[in-house]
């Protein structure tokens, strides 16, 4: 049968429900016996589907309740329950529903198990039951048990392609995994062609937009996939810019679509744009709790200076949370919240209790970390106070700001080479942010002659700039010798962050 023009169906209306419920219980010939267990698109979980990505779960779950009796064979009730929990445990981080939940993971793989082996969803269902358990163990520091989701889903999507090629939803999900695995650190890369896996991030980019081109119940989920990886991991281009933007616009009433814009433009250190869709952002008991839109809020604030309101919001992100990331890094603001207004007493009471709280799994956390050991033993000196400021503004795009603050101090105001190092990287970064990338390279070409052991991190980062610099002069020599360079440096609190985005770089450019 050929799925690509079975999924061209009406846009809207009746007709197009109609006709996708008819299409999916009778997607393939089998006989009467083996149709007792299917997958069942009905309106209602149809919906549920997509309540789930707005985040009103309590919508969703309702609907998928109503379903549960009548259609107690349907093998979407137990993919969409699972979909629903993942949602619930990436924003809540509640470790008691994670500890529950979790055992729920093999009922729910039996229960897809019943399908006849000759539909395509059997597989396919499974293989996304244990991505979205992948991505909550990982979340909840269970790296290990989360890995090894990830390859047992890989080879069930592979061979679901094997045998049913045809069946373009397999596309979503293994495109997604050519990319995370095509942009593992060339380190590691050993670790992945032992276990059978392949990535390539051209062909994962281009498996995913044939899912959004071909088959519009899945599209949409299949963008978001495409827009996060390329924020995140490769880079994002003024088409893609644009839709991010507009998006949420499209949707007023999808929570997700106004956090992830808002998180992709911070990320793109455009906070003050961000601060637009998160003041939009739709809330009310119909949508999942989500205190951590109060650190965003702290976050822009702490960016534009305002450290009051800043510290404002943090202290209700850490109040509503019951999650354990994002702990050690709000204390941490706090503590600068007060520091960087020379209120030292106050910030030492957020400063001791970094170290006593939350978790280091996240990057964020682990800085925090770190520099609170740094600071109680007196390694951060009052002189480093321009330095964090002109970070939080860089970081939100308020450059004015910050090349304000660097025009106060030079090179010889510091004395550790961490601090000089620093201090370079933050001049090379609001240049090349301020569209003068040739001017900002002498900067980061300083930072990494001065980097040493302690200060590898702004070593990294100085080199994957200028590799990036050197990709768009299309110096690819030079690209590639900084992007390796990047990867090279030990022990740093960016080193995931920043070894990914340097190993997708050096893909594209077929190393």
């Amino acid at each position: 049968m050929n799925w690509k023009s079975n999924w061209h169906i009406p846009a809207s209306g009746f007709l197009r429900s109609a006709m996708l419920v008819f299409f999916l219980v009778y997607p393939f010939s089998v006989n009467a016996e083996e149709l007792q267990y299917d997958v069942i698109f009905t309106p209602k979980l149809q919906k549920a589907y997509f309540e789930i990505q707005k985040l009103r779960l309590p919508s969703a779950r309702a609907l998928i309740n109503t379903e549960r009796t009548s259609e107690k064979d349907n093998a979407l009730i137990p993919y969409l329950d699972n979909y629903a929990d993942l949602h619930y445990l990436l924003i809540s981080e509640d470790k008691k529903a994670y500890k529950t939940l979790s055992q729920k993971e093999n009922l729910r793989l039996d229960a897809l198990g019943k399908l006849p082996d000759n539909s395509p969803y059997k597989r396919f269902l499974q293989a996304e039951i244990r991505m979205h358990w992948a991505f909550a163990k990982l979340k909840f520091g269970n790296e290990i048990s989360g890995s090894w989701e990830i390859i047992k889903a890989y080879k069930l999507l592979e061979e679901n392609k094997k045998i049913f090629p045809d069946f373009l939803p397999t596309l979503k999900s293994l495109g997604l995994l050519h990319v995370l695995i095509g942009s593992i650190p060339e380190n590691y890369g050993w670790v992945a062609k032992i276990l059978g896996l392949k990535g390539n991030i051209q062909n994962g980019i281009s498996e995913l937009r044939i899912v959004e081109k071909e088959l519009p119940f899945f599209r949409q989920e299949a963008e978001l996939i495409d827009l996060l990886l390329h924020a995140y991991t490769l880079q994002l281009s003024p088409a893609q810019q644009s839709r991010i933007r507009d998006w949420p616009k499209e949707q007023p009433d999808n929570l997700l679509l106004h956090f992830f814009a808002t998180t992709i433009l911070m990320k793109e250190g455009r906070s003050e744009d961000a601060a637009y869709y998160l003041a939009e952002a739709p809330s009310g008991p119909a949508y999942v709790s989500f205190p951590f839109l109060d650190y965003l809020k702290g976050e822009i604030n702490l960016q534009k200076g305002n450290y009051a309101q800043a510290e404002g919001h943090y202290k209700v992100f850490l109040k509503i949370y019951p999650g354990f990331n994002y702990i050690k890094d709000s204390n941490l603001k706090l503590f600068m919240c007060n520091w960087l207004v020379d209120q030292d007493r106050e910030a030492n009471i957020f400063i001791q209790k970094v170290k006593g709280s939350g978790s280091t799994i996240i990057e964020a956390d682990q800085l925090a970390e770190r520099i609170a050991a740094e600071f109680i033993s007196g390694k951060i000196s009052p002189n480093q106070k321009i330095l964090y400021k002109a970070r939080y503004a860089t970081d939100g795009g308020y450059l004015e700001t910050a090349s304000a603050l660097m025009e106060t101090v030079t090179e010889k105001s510091f004395i550790s080479t961490e601090e000089k190092a620093e201090f370079n990287y933050r001049k090379g970064r609001i240049l090349q942010k301020s569209g003068h990338p040739a001017l900002s390279v002498p900067y980061y070409n300083r930072a990494l002659n001065l980097t040493k052991q302690e200060a590898a991190g702004f070593g990294a980062a100085s080199a994957l700039q200028l590799g990036y610099i050197s990709l768009e002069k299309n110096d690819k020599p030079n690209a590639i010798a900084y992007f390796k360079k990047a990867m090279s440096f030990k022990k740093h609190e960016y080193k995931n962050s920043i070894d990914n985005k340097a190993r997708a770089a050096l893909t594209t450019l077929g190393q």
